[in-house]
């Protein structure tokens, strides 16, 4: 792999920076908490989660009445940067500090900026989690490698939104849920899926239940956590058909992980990969073979061909 690729998939070791990235999903949480109570509910909880940017992730535009304000990481200047409509800027920056200094630091920024929002102090999706407010344990913050996570995103975010042209099915926006940590794309066959009963901390069992509503094949990124100790690549299928475990899939690397039940592809294979780009879309595109020929998906009337710039897709046949 040339040197110019290792520069775009940088090194993430889990080991290296997991207490950074610990105290980093609970940044976000807080600011993410703050999105969504004030945006009106969508389907699958797709109000709630972060985009990617080229500086970090935002809340993209929040209303508060007429009002609309935006919350930034920026992961090259190393802030977080909350913006109003009428011009109004605060910064705050990202650096070693506790979770309660950073919530009391936002929740300041945000009365200089005259918006009152009020968010609920536990972090969702970590279990035995501490309040915000009184969380003093959690204060690591490496600048290299949460740019370097950062960097990670834009790649697969990349490459996401390149595979997600190639349905013309209900298919989910490239988004970062930050309860979970994780950067996801979905697709959905049209079919409502069995109740779903899967339980995760912090989160209404009303929520999991509408968020899975309906079948899906969906595909993202993790950087590993407590039941994954490396970053990794995964896809999944729900409700998991017979036979979707044991489908054959590319590359090589890739595997079902009875632990999460999920496909996995380390992110050291891509990165290592002479084609990282062709890689991973490999992975995504047979783990979703697996979910839509196992589970009789209609393909024909689901698929195209994946999408080119400044080219129209042509007419679709009946």
């Amino acid at each position: 792999m040339s040197t110019a690729a290792n520069a775009f998939w940088p090194e993430l070791p889990l080991e290296a920076w997991k207490d950074t990235c610990s105290t980093l999903q609970l940044w976000m949480q807080i600011v993410g908490k703050i999105r969504l109570a004030q945006t009106p509910w969508l389907n699958h909880s797709w109000q709630v989660p972060l985009y990617v940017t080229a500086r970090g992730l935002t809340t993209s535009p929040i209303p508060q009445g007429a009002r609309l304000f935006e919350m930034q990481f920026d992961f090259l200047d190393h802030v977080l940067q909350i913006d109003t409509a009428e011009g109004s800027r605060r910064r705050i920056a990202l650096k070693p500090q506790t979770v309660a200094d950073f919530h009391a630091a936002v929740a300041g920024a945000l009365a200089d900026l005259d918006i009152s929002v009020s968010i609920s102090d536990y972090p969702c999706e970590i279990a035995d989690a501490l309040a915000f407010s009184t969380d003093h344990l959690h204060a690591a913050y490496d600048a290299d490698y949460a740019q370097r996570f950062w960097r990670v995103l834009l790649q697969a975010d990349r490459i996401m939104k390149r595979f997600r042209t190639g349905f013309i099915g209900k298919a989910s926006p490239v988004h970062f849920f930050w309860g979970s940590f994780d950067l996801a794309v979905t697709r959905f066959s049209g079919r409502r899926a069995p109740l779903f009963k899967g339980k995760a901390p912090g989160v209404s069992e009303a929520v999991m239940r509408e968020a899975y509503s309906h079948e899906v094949s969906s595909a993202g990124f993790w950087p590993g956590g407590a039941t994954l100790d490396y970053p990794a690549f995964y896809s999944y299928a729900y409700p998991a058909p017979a036979g979707f475990r044991e489908a054959k899939l590319q590359p090589a690397q890739a595997f079902y992980s009875d632990t999460l039940g999920e496909f996995l592809l380390p992110y050291e294979a891509v990165r290592n990969a002479s084609d990282p780009d062709a890689v991973l879309l490999a992975f995504f595109q047979t783990t979703y073979e697996a979910a839509a020929n196992c589970g009789n998906w209609d393909r024909s009337a689901l698929e195209c061909a994946l999408g080119v710039p400044a080219v129209p897709r042509g007419p679709i046949s009946s």
